[in-house]
């Protein structure tokens, strides 16, 4: 079995994925209204962080099991 730590970072690398994209995404077509802080882009900053995080989490317990 396997810890709960390699399937939060499964989750993690899976939702940062979806947020990295759909923040690339707003890059190539931004929305009609601005917001505040838009141009800092802070989805794609926080999605590879995310997706960073999970990676970490993946490689550090793929070879742990718990009994």
């Amino acid at each position: 079995m396997k810890p709960i730590w390699y399937f939060v970072g499964l989750l993690l690398l899976f939702i940062g994925s979806v947020v990295t994209i759909s923040g690339l995404y707003s890059l190539i077509s931004p929305p009609a209204q601005q917001k505040i802080f838009t141009n800092l882009h802070p989805d794609i900053w926080w999605g590879l962080f995310m997706v960073v995080a999970g990676l970490i989490f993946l490689l550090v317990n793929r070879k742990k099991t718990v009994q």
